[in-house]
């Protein structure tokens, strides 16, 4: 592989007119497609094989045009010290509302009038008006959910506390501000990293261009393929993350071939035939893990995990061609000015150590004390984990100042906390099943309210509605929902969006472990093939999990025990996202292996070519530390700009994104791994003989190139060290 990539970079190298021309004339056909494209509608979410889906598309069969997935908001109404929502005064109010509602919007299914609705507290100090859509909330246009907020204002004004509550006013987070900081931290970090603002700037841009065709064509294809504009911020978060690191990796690579004294040419095709290959299988992984969410068998999620590994694949694509081209008009000046008058760069051996190679030092004295330190760290931060709690959360978890939150306490406060989830009951059966279905309801802990059955035009079907004592994010809820299917038949089918939610999470928790076996049995096979090790794939594995355990635990500590919850602006405790571990497994597992890859390959390399086992460690961090260390610094950085979020969704999955790449990078990958391949020595790169023969050689380490390849006639005799050393 080496040979070939080696090969494909000089021929992009020469060529450098044709392959930008190529890859601006993708870009450009992709915008004018994703400008055409007719708009796309909200994803359809299903999550086929679960009790509330089953009891939706029976609502869609005998309920037709009733809009049983459509969104839903309550105005939520209080009245003013010493006043009741009954004095006639207010009662006129809110039926003005009412009135304004059902005139408001096309879209609107019905309004309930709270005084016919039963919908008043007892107290008589707050009431609430139910509005449904006949489409589900990421379809409702911005004039309807304007006409809402305005009917709210309007009685706001006359002395009443108005707050709206319900998924009808629920956007899409805005994305923007979390990439931009971590564009321009990634710009700071490599400015710093290679001395040159042309060097800095070509991964900056090269990943732009990627994610620019990646994203233009997922808006391009959304509206054949059903895909929701979630499936576009995965991609371009995911594509940042690697167009960046690849582009990184490449063109450190081609700057230290550069200070061994190679022409440009061959400078670059040994770049993209050693770092590139190791571009070529971190790729891989990357592209395996996303593709295993198919595992899940949630349609949007398998939808999702393909885009973003297209993404990927085209990530991998541009750091093999569109690198080497830009190398080829950039010149001398991806060479600080600096190293250009002094004729070196960072990357020349000899002279003072650089970090990376007094901390590979440092750890090869003391490996079982750096081992135990990172270990039992990341195990200590890990605790947490064994009280996870996972679900989707409400509204309740809402900053105070959303009006989502503040409607979401006053129904707690007048009505009970269960009021904010009501439970829907299915019952496929006739009148005399509804009401043994609503006797044995009332009979069950956990229940406050169950209204009467309400069936459809033939008689067949009925609805109930049945009002929990807890909050819909709670175990007890959640309890009550098994507790009614368990009580009654097959023909009740409980959903509504607290059921759904749970579901969801049984779904996600039932697919983690095959998940990770897929992902990391694929993985360890691939890396297996790159290292021609058996141990090394296996400690990258376990590294991993390490990392990721102890990255939830981070989660656990902050999200649901409230530890510095002040500090990352939680202000509501509660369950974890229920998708959280398998998209942190999944993003963060290509990170992670992007990083063992890139860090590893070197050192391999260096064995290969005749260092021993500790020198060959340090080969690796001499080469490998700053740009790893870089790289991950971006990661943090791009992740740790949705913390900010005012979505308690992101801002979770911002901050285990950073602190998972945090671990992974600085504990795993650099403290972790050399101090286990210290300790094994030789046994480290093991491989019994008949699975030698049986593995391809793929050729990572570029062994062909060192041999001089086709047309590598410059710069054969490398004058590096480690290909001198006789193997120990």
């Amino acid at each position: 592989m080496a040979t070939f990539l080696y090969k494909l970079g000089r021929a992009a190298f020469r060529r450098r007119r044709l392959v930008a021309l190529i890859w601006v004339a993708l870009l450009a056909l992709a915008g004018v497609g994703a400008a055409t494209a007719p708009a796309a509608t909200s994803a359809s979410f299903s999550i086929p094989g679960t009790e509330a889906q089953r009891a939706f598309d029976l609502l869609e069969e005998r309920f037709p045009g009733a809009g049983a997935d459509g969104a839903t908001a309550r105005v939520v109404f209080k009245a003013p010290d010493g006043q009741k929502m009954t004095d006639p005064a207010n009662k006129a109010r809110v039926q003005e509302v009412v009135g304004e509602l059902k005139s408001g919007s096309g879209q609107i299914a019905r309004v309930t009038d709270p005084y016919t609705g039963q919908a008043v507290s007892r107290d008589g100090s707050t009431a609430y008006v139910s509005v449904a859509y006949k489409v589900n909330a990421m379809e409702l246009t911005d004039e309807t959910r304007e006409a809402l907020k305005d009917a709210g204002h309007d009685a706001q004004g006359k002395g009443l506390t108005v707050e709206i509550g319900g998924d009808a006013l629920q956007s899409m987070p805005e994305t923007g501000a979390g990439e931009i900081v971590g564009v321009i931290v990634a710009g700071v970090v490599l400015v710093i990293t290679f001395g040159s603002l042309v060097a800095a700037g070509l991964p900056l841009l090269t990943a732009i261009i990627g994610v620019g065709i990646g994203v233009s064509t997922i808006t391009a294809l959304a509206k054949v393929l059903d895909l929701g504009s979630t499936t576009s911020t995965l991609a371009m978060m995911i594509g940042l993350a690697v167009g960046i690191d690849y582009a990184l990796f490449i063109v450190s690579r081609y700057r230290a071939e550069l200070a061994e004294g190679r022409e440009h040419e061959d400078a670059a095709g040994r770049a993209t035939g050693t770092a590139g290959s190791a571009v070529v299988f971190a790729g891989l992984t990357v592209v395996i893990a996303l593709v295993g969410l198919a595992v899940v068998n949630i349609p949007m999620l398998t939808k999702m995990g393909f885009a973003a590994a297209g993404t990927v694949v085209i990530a991998v694509l541009i750091a093999l061609t569109l690198i080497p081209a830009l190398l080829g008009f950039a010149g001398d000046k991806v060479v600080g000015r600096k190293q250009r008058k002094a004729g070196a760069t960072p990357e020349k051996d000899g002279g003072k150590p650089n970090m990376g190679t007094r901390w590979a030092r440092f750890v090869l004295r003391r490996p079982v004390m750096v081992l135990l330190v990172g270990v039992l760290g990341l195990g200590a931060i890990a605790l947490p984990v064994a009280s996870l709690e996972m679900g989707l959360p409400d509204d309740g978890v809402k900053p105070v100042s959303a009006t989502e939150r503040r409607a979401y306490d006053l129904l707690s406060d007048g009505f009970g906390p269960g009021f904010n989830g009501p439970l829907m009951v299915v019952v496929d059966g006739d009148k005399a099943a509804a009401d043994a279905a609503v006797k044995e309801i009332k009979g069950l802990d956990g229940v406050v309210a169950v209204t009467p059955p309400a069936p459809n035009k033939a008689g067949d079907t009925s609805v109930i509605t049945v009002i929990p004592k807890d909050r819909p994010a709670s175990v007890e809820t959640e309890e009550l929902v098994h507790d009614i299917r368990d009580a009654t038949g097959d023909e009740v089918l409980v959903t509504g969006a607290t059921a759904m939610n749970i579901d969801f999470s049984q779904k996600m928790n039932d697919a983690l472990l095959p998940y990770l076996a897929l992902v990391v049995g694929l993985a360890f096979l691939l890396l297996t093939v790159v290292f021609r090790s058996i141990l090394v794939p296996l400690k990258a594995a376990l590294g991993f999990l390490l990392s990721v355990v102890a990255a939830l635990g981070a989660v656990v500590a902050v999200f649901q025990w409230g530890w510095l919850g002040g500090l990352f602006g939680v202000e509501q405790t509660g369950p974890i996202m229920s998708m959280m571990p398998i998209f942190m497994v999944g993003v963060v597992f290509g990170l992670a292996m992007d990083y063992e890859v890139f860090l590893v390959t070197r050192m391999r390399e260096s064995y290969v070519h005749g260092a021993r086992p500790g020198e060959a460690i340090v080969t690796g961090f001499r080469h490998g530390a700053r740009v790893v260390t870089a790289a991950a610094v971006i990661m943090i950085a791009v992740f740790s700009g949705f913390i900010g979020s005012s979505e308690q969704m992101v801002k979770m999955i911002g901050f285990g994104l950073a602190v998972a790449v945090l671990f992974d990078a600085f504990v795993v990958r650099m403290a972790i791994v050399p101090a286990v391949l210290a300790l094994l020595g030789h046994k480290a790169w093991w491989l019994p003989k008949w699975l030698d023969r049986a593995l391809p050689n793929v050729d990572v380490e570029g062994e062909g190139l060192a041999k001089g390849p086709a047309g590598a006639d410059s710069g054969s005799d490398s004058g590096e060290p480690e290909r001198e050393l006789v193997k120990a």
